[in-house]
């Protein structure tokens, strides 16, 4: 069960003019499962991604990229089951012939659509079915499809994660809803985890493309279950201007702002979501690096506590071995780190506990604070490096043996 997530109500889950969205099945690797997504935009939308570093990305992504590139995007296409990553020439023929049979359906070029794909990797994608399934798809469109969207682009999660906001900026209502899946293989470097977030302001071009980076570095680029980078990762950003709202190309002004803030507190959300429902999760953590030269060594530090297994075994069996820490701080890479000058706290619902400072235990530390506090499904690690005043804020799950057994028996 995911740690604190409820699944989202159907009608909590806001239309966005522009958008429509169709879900059927398939077959692409399971029968009697919703795995295959249609959305359509309206003309005019404008698109803004951010993609996986990883070197093997997969076929669509590469897709996406040069589809991007031309702009005057018309549909996105999504498939769960098979990732098409690893699949060579074979692979970017089949994420073409995607595109082609989408941009058939609905009367498109097939530059206009972006096609994404999760699940197996190295295994061919079996165009054929998905192209049998387009026509269902292309029947369910509906303004309201975000629900089923939701579910249609699972894999191993266990709840769908989707939510919406309304903001006013410049006297109109904006509405944004955005959709995100992922459970494992999660430490999204992109700029297997999709997010797909649509709002119907009006925003220029290259507000769009700056603050999509901005945004994903400070939600879906913060976030950890197991430290692997997927060859799918995908965040993208709709805008289809139909709000009425004056278009927003001015960084400075407070329209602007107004949008920004709801796009971040979308992204984080929908980033968080991920982490509350990592493969066999228990506990969520939120690591408050502070004190760092740069924002980069506080991430450093906060991946290395992330991804420890041991740091996260500990929390999974509530036991305060919290020297693991330490360790973890000590072997993230900052050469010159005066462990004299570090802090660490350990805090959930109010209370704080400082555990570690001038190079060993804190003195007022007791173990059973520390293990009162890790019973929690929320915990706080907060550190401060005492070298300077950037700080970071990551989220990051633990290590229960349902992890293992999920990822053993993926595939069967």
């Amino acid at each position: 069960m995911p740690v604190l997530l409820s699944p989202p109500e159907a009608a909590a889950l806001l239309s966005v003019p522009g958008v429509r969205l169709g879900v059927a099945e398939a077959a692409i690797r399971k029968l009697n499962r919703k795995d295959l997504t249609l959305i359509e935009l309206a003309p005019g939308a404008r698109v803004a991604g951010v993609f996986t570093q990883n070197r093997f990305c997969a076929a669509p992504v590469q897709v996406c990229k040069a589809n991007l590139s031309a702009g005057d995007i018309r549909a996105l296409v999504i498939n769960t089951g098979v990732a098409n990553a690893g699949t060579g020439e074979p692979g970017l023929i089949a994420a073409r012939a995607t595109c082609e049979a989408v941009a058939g359906q609905l009367g498109i070029a097939a530059l206009q659509v972006l096609p994404f794909s999760t699940g197996v990797i190295l295994e061919p994608l079996p165009v054929e079915r998905l192209v049998a399934g387009l026509p269902a798809a292309k029947a369910a469109l509906k303004a309201d499809g975000w629900f089923d969207a939701a579910h249609g682009i699972m894999t191993t999660d266990t709840v769908p994660k989707a939510t919406s906001r309304q903001v006013l900026i410049g006297g109109k209502t904006v509405t944004l809803t955005g959709i995100s899946k992922g459970a494992g293989m999660i430490k999204p470097n992109m700029a297997t985890m999709l997010g797909f977030l649509a709002t119907d302001a009006d925003v220029a071009q290259p507000v769009l493309d700056a603050l999509l980076k901005e945004v994903a570095d400070l939600s879906f680029n913060s976030i950890t279950v197991d430290g692997d980078t997927s060859t799918n990762d995908s965040y993208i950003l709709i805008a289809t201007g139909q709000a009425g709202n004056a278009t927003i190309a001015d960084t400075a002004s407070a329209d602007y702002a107004a949008f920004r803030a709801a796009v971040l507190d979308v992204s984080i959300w929908l980033a968080q979501a991920i982490v509350r429902d990592g493969e066999g999760a228990t506990k969520f953590m939120t690591l408050q690096l502070e004190g760092g030269k740069d924002r980069d060594e506080c991430r450093k530090v906060g991946y290395a506590i992330g991804h420890s297994p041991l740091v996260k075994t500990a929390f999974f069996a509530s036991d305060p071995n919290l020297g693991r820490i330490l360790a973890a701080i000590g072997y993230a890479g900052i050469s010159d780190l005066d462990v004299g000058g570090v802090r660490v706290w350990l805090g959930s619902e109010g209370e704080e506990v400082l555990v570690a400072e001038q190079g060993g235990r804190a003195a007022a530390y007791r173990e059973e604070d520390g293990a009162r506090i890790m019973k929690a499904a929320e915990i706080t690690v907060r550190v401060d490096l005492g070298r300077g005043r950037t700080a970071a804020t990551m989220w990051t799950c633990d290590f229960s043996y349902d992890y293992v057994k999920i990822n053993a028996d993926y595939r069967s």
